[in-house]
């Protein structure tokens, strides 16, 4: 018995040990040509390295896959270029899963991919895919992160058959960084999705109760004397615009440009790449979702420019680097209203900077350090006006910026790393400058069990209104356990009343301490009815920092499963107890004493891979004080047509009963802050259609109705003590109610004439309706949105992508 046990015991021994062995596929070079045409069937493909088996990454890990459906996968490389090809094999043509979509896009599509780790530090990696129809998307991987807005320039084709489809993928050392070591070992994994069944395999297996991705690849070796070429290629574009815009005198005004500008991407070595872009065009992207803002707070809107979006993955270290601050609002915006006579008039006011060029340079050491430096300027804004004697005078609203980021950041052991981050605005004239130094650590064990984070920030804002330099100071320490179903974190934020970082940075507010945690369970094993569950409870204490005053407590938990038929349910919800807001009455010095409540939701999706495809989520929130409530409804249709066209309909209703806020100062009272009982009702509409006539050509449209109205019911006085007291109708000094649109519609035509060269043709409408006649119908509201003056762009630009390499090939 004892030596049963015993072997048995050994067993198990064994079984881990192979489940922790680290798989590797040797690297073969050839000499033969390659054509990219979908089908790997050339002589040189007879003597590529063959990847074994598939593991199944979700629903069911550990499950080799099935010979049916299996993978045939192959990778070699010769002195220009990485080749991975193969065939997915299927049961019919029916059960791939295939919609075109355009670039980067991923949608319900089956794809097929290959992720590079090339200095091996288990943490950063590069990953190349192509979908069934032949379309790309390019990511940038690190610890715990994806950056699906990196591009790069590769060569992708796909064949359908009865049977699956065969792939083929060329990417170029150009596409890559690496060291310049003779002998090279690389991380390499392949993922592929079905999505119709809803699976994900990996050649290297995929844990999900392991934490991060790259630390479980495995290993491409005996790479040998490749060499990274010259990277050098340009971008230049040209465009030009028709701009009508509804003027003050009730008539329309055109205007007409033609601007030119160029991208340049310049390998400075085999690791750091330069990106720059000059006179920089980014009249063409999508509009921003405008919303009401009742909040003390600025609204934060995505990023949309490609400069801005790609390869960014190092500059977000420590969330110091909000990229709408360069080329945003001007900073003296203010002034106009404190500066201009009382006999002038506004002729001109812009509403953004203008941004001259902006550089990137970014790249790893084969030691594994990352160094990144961005570097922006923009040109001087100025409003202008006309005086009483019909005399022209400007204000300057913006001065002459650079803005400059560096970051160094170390990867170590056990997937760890440092980093060391400097945000930098100088201004010109009289602007205070602004400085921002953090430092971070992620320190993991050996086994990637346990890991301790955190981040250490002092700001500095020094010149113009600062006599003296104002400096604060951040920090931030996490503790947790990110392996195994059940995982949890520690924390504590604390940020001083003189910390700041929103002159490159985003920050609601300073002065804060809390203490927080958060801990949730995964089931990654399906059964009966689910493929898997997630559940999540997190509590969060907040203070000020000086003077030590409670803010809030909120305690909050959410769920999900996925069924077996790929649905997707789960609920959220929270408990808030009264809370002592210091923001809300825009005042310093007062609070508002914020009436406790609880909210509730739940929430579902359906298979996305079907012709037509759902999601519903509701919640309500509850406060018993006023007989406050309000509830927030969103429902998605999407139907798919073909494997072209589609349209797709989000509807986002909301509605707050008797909610207490802020309405306005008093100006007869020291400014007191007044707030009033409102019902709030936002509704959102967003259509969206999509056609691609092939991977190469595509037209979208987009457009956008927002209706917000505020309706105020009841006025009160903000009491010393946080509560607040009913003043009479007659003491009501204005009419703070609102009823505000925005309307939106953005329609582009792509076409990629050549490899990274576009030619797109844009067509932009923007209405915009605000005044205080609350109107109750949302046919009324979108009715006079449509019929008010709009403003329309058309615009045409063409980017031709010009490879340096290619044009001297092309001149021999």
């Amino acid at each position: 018995m004892k030596f049963r046990t015993l072997i048995f015991i050994l067993l198990i021994g064994l079984k881990i040990q192979a489940q922790d062995t680290i798989k590797t596929i040797a690297a073969l070079r050839t000499n033969l040509p390659v054509k990219v045409d979908g089908r790997p069937d050339e002589p040189a493909w007879s003597t590529a390295a063959n990847f074994d088996g598939m593991v199944e990454q979700r629903p069911s890990f550990g499950r080799m896959e099935s010979r049916p459906t299996r993978t045939i996968a192959k990778i070699m490389y010769d002195d220009e270029a990485v080749y991975f090809g193969g065939f997915n094999h299927e049961t019919s043509r029916d059960s791939i899963s295939s919609e075109l979509l355009g670039r980067d896009r991923v949608g319900v599509n089956d794809f097929i991919g290959i992720i590079f780790d090339t200095y091996k530090d288990q943490i950063n990696g590069t990953g190349f895919f192509v979908t069934a129809l032949g379309e790309q998307f390019d990511i940038k991987y690190s610890l715990g992160n994806e950056d699906d807005s990196w591009s790069t320039v590769y060569q992708t084709a796909t064949q359908l058959t009865d049977s699956g489809w065969s792939f083929e993928i060329r990417i170029p050392y150009a596409a890559l960084r690496f060291s310049k070591n003779a002998v090279q070992n690389w991380g390499i994994n392949i993922i592929r999705r079905r999505t119709k069944t809803g699976q994900q395999y990996s050649w290297s297996p995929v844990n999900p109760n392991k934490f991060g991705l790259m630390g479980q690849a495995g290993v491409w070796t005996n790479i040998r004397d490749i060499k990274s070429p010259l990277r050098l290629s340009f971008s230049p574009y040209l465009s030009s615009y028709i701009d009508i815009s509804p003027n003050n005198m009730g008539s329309k005004t055109t205007t007409r440009s033609i601007n030119g500008g160029m991208d340049v991407k310049y390998g400075i070595s085999k690791g750091f790449t330069l990106d720059m872009t000059l006179i920089p065009d980014f009249g063409q992207v999508q509009s921003d979702n405008q919303v009401l803002n009742l909040s003390p707070f600025e609204v934060r809107y995505n990023e949309y420019r490609p400069f801005f979006t790609e390869g960014t993955e190092l500059f977000n270290k420590g969330n110091l680097f909000y990229s709408r601050r360069v080329g945003g609002a001007p900073i003296n915006g203010g002034r106009i209203h404190r500066e201009v006579g009382k006999n002038s008039t506004l002729v001109k006011n812009p509403v953004e900077t203008k941004l001259i060029n902006a550089t990137k340079i970014s790249g790893r050491t084969s030691k594994g350090l990352g160094i990144g430096i961005f570097n922006a300027i923009t040109k001087p804004q100025y409003s202008e006006f006309l005086d009483s004697n019909k005399v022209d005078y400007k204000i300057e609203t913006s001065p002459l910026t650079n803005y400059n980021i560096l970051v160094l950041d170390q990867t170590m052991k056990n997937n760890s790393s440092v980093s060391l981050v400097n945000t930098n605005v100088l201004r010109s004239g009289n602007t205070y400058d602004a400085n921002v130094t953090a430092g971070l650590f992620d320190l993991y064990d050996k086994k990637i069990n346990w890991n301790l984070w955190g981040k250490v920030a002092n700001s500095r804002l020094s010149g113009g209104s600062f006599t003296k330099t104002r400096t604060g100071l951040l920090y931030e320490i996490n503790f947790g356990k990110f392996r195994g179903p059940f995982n949890f974190e520690v924390h504590q934020y604390v940020a001083d009343d003189k910390y700041e970082q929103n002159d490159l940075g985003y920050f609601n507010n300073n002065n804060y301490n809390n203490i927080g945690s958060t801990a949730w369970y995964k089931i990654t094993k399906p059964k009966s009815f689910y493929n898997s569950m997630f559940f999540n409870l997190r509590a969060t204490y907040s203070m000020r920092h000086i003077p030590r005053e409670y803010q809030y407590f909120n305690l909050s938990t959410n769920g999900n499963v996925q069924l077996k038929n790929l649905w997707r349910v789960g609920y959220f919800g929270n408990i808030n107890p009264e809370q002592q807001d210091f923001y809300e009455p825009r005042v310093n010095g007062q609070k508002f004493k914020t009436p406790s409540s609880w909210s509730l939701g739940v929430f579902g999706s359906s298979n996305s891979a079907k012709k037509y495809a759902a999601g519903l989520e509701f919640s309500r929130r509850s406060s018993p004080k006023y007989k406050s409530y309000a509830y927030e409804l969103e429902f998605g249709n999407r139907y798919r047509f073909n494997n072209k066209f589609n349209v797709e309909l989000i509807t986002n209703v909301g509605d707050r009963k008797n909610n207490a806020g802020f309405a306005y100062r008093d100006t007869s009272n020291s400014r007191q802050a007044v707030f009033g009982l409102r019902d709030i009702k936002t509704v959102e509409n967003i259509l969206s259609l999509k056609y691609n006539f092939n991977i190469k050509m595509g037209i979208t449209f987009r457009a956008r109705h927002y209706w917000s109205k505020v309706n105020y019911l009841r006025f009160f006085n903000l009491k010393n003590d946080g509560y607040l007291e009913d003043i009479f109708s007659s003491q009501v000094q204005v009419n703070p109610n609102n009823n505000v649109n925005f309307f939106n519609i953005d329609m582009v035509y792509t076409w990629q004439f050549a490899q990274g060269s576009f030619i797109n043709i844009t067509w932009k409408n923007a209405g915009f309706v605000y005044n205080q006649n609350v109107r109750n119908k949302y046919y009324g509201n979108l009715t006079e949105t449509i019929e008010s003056p709009h403003q329309n762009n058309l615009s045409l630009k063409v980017i031709y992508f010009l490879d340096y390499l290619t044009l001297k090939k092309s001149r021999k």
